[in-house]
């Protein structure tokens, strides 16, 4: 196993390193969703933050939105859309503890937006929610009280990857984004058929797990030489134009060495790039050790961030 930060390691040895696999998905689903209410255990969302339920119109129907608005805010606020981890497989879109923190945090209306699931929902599907909620936002920005031309796409983990596919494709259509914030995103489906990573060598999510993640979620099989455009974001050519980026991972994450190579490659096209990389931290180790002094450190540094293209 890779190394693990000493402030990190006692969480990650009780963490089970079981990979994912086509069969327990549905099985993992649940133990997802219990993990995320024990790790917030005893803990409370950020006072002074409004929480709200709102359905935005898609493709194949409601598209589910929790809405978290600072109450001491100014009308309108910048808005934040951001979207949930979960390898395109598992998650959901309401984490009131994170996101009012996020909220109160930046100012900003942050608008959680749920989408279809793969492997029932394969591509296009959570690509098309995702885009219908953010046409809802930028349609009907009244109803919320926020300013669509202070808009930032975000998400952690496969939400990072789907919040750079948006970036993308916003960009394509004409739509100018204050930012995009990827929190250790899964943005390349060749990670999962690389043969120098052993399968549980990463902890927490590890290849076997990735190579479930996309394949459920794409037409063709994970690292084969095609796949539909706007699929898999770290495969599109042509970066110039993107909004500025803040990318976060850890070392010991999967996902380092993917993430690094596109903030280069943003960098090389001209886009402004924070790329704020964690010795010995492990996928989604701010979630899972959140009082560890490299976690608030990695939390902050988004909050500038933020703060600093919302302005």
């Amino acid at each position: 196993m890779v190394d693990v930060h000493p402030e990190l390691a006692p969480a990650v040895k009780r963490f089970p390193n079981v990979p994912i696999t086509p069969r327990t998905i549905k099985l993992n689903r649940r133990l997802f969703l219990g993990l995320a209410r024990f790790l917030k255990r005893g803990r409370e969302p950020t006072p002074g933050v409004a929480m709200a339920d709102v359905i935005a119109p898609g493709p194949a129907g409601d598209v589910p939105l929790r809405v978290y608005r600072p109450l001491s805010a100014a009308t309108p606020t910048p808005v934040i859309a951001w979207i949930h981890g979960g390898g395109m497989i598992m998650g959901t879109h309401e984490d009131d503890l994170q996101l009012t923190r996020l909220a109160d945090a930046t100012g900003a209306t942050v608008v959680s937006i749920g989408y279809r699931l793969a492997p029932e929902h394969p591509f296009p599907a959570a690509h098309d929610d995702l885009l219908a909620a953010i046409d809802h936002l930028l349609a009907e920005p009244e109803r919320l009280g926020i300013d669509p031309a202070r808009m930032v796409v975000g998400g952690q983990s496969a939400g990072g990857g789907l919040a750079a596919s948006m970036a993308q494709r916003l960009h394509d259509r004409g739509v100018a984004l204050r930012g995009q914030l990827l929190v250790y995103p899964m943005l390349d489906d060749r990670t999962a058929v690389r043969d120098d990573i052993e399968p549980t060598e990463h902890p927490i999510w590890g290849r076997t797990s990735n190579h479930t993640g996309w394949g459920a979620m794409l037409p063709n099989p994970p690292g084969a030489d095609e796949q539909p455009e706007h699929a898999v974001p770290a495969r599109r050519d042509d970066l110039t134009g993107l909004a500025p980026a803040w990318i976060g991972v850890g070392t010991a994450d999967l996902f380092h060495d993917e993430d690094v190579a596109y903030a280069d490659r943003l960098r090389a096209a001209g886009v402004e790039v924070t790329l704020d990389v964690v010795d010995d931290a492990v996928h989604a180790f701010e979630v899972l050790v959140p009082e560890a002094e490299i976690s608030k450190a990695f939390v902050a540094s988004q909050d500038e961030f933020l703060r600093r293209v919302l302005t």
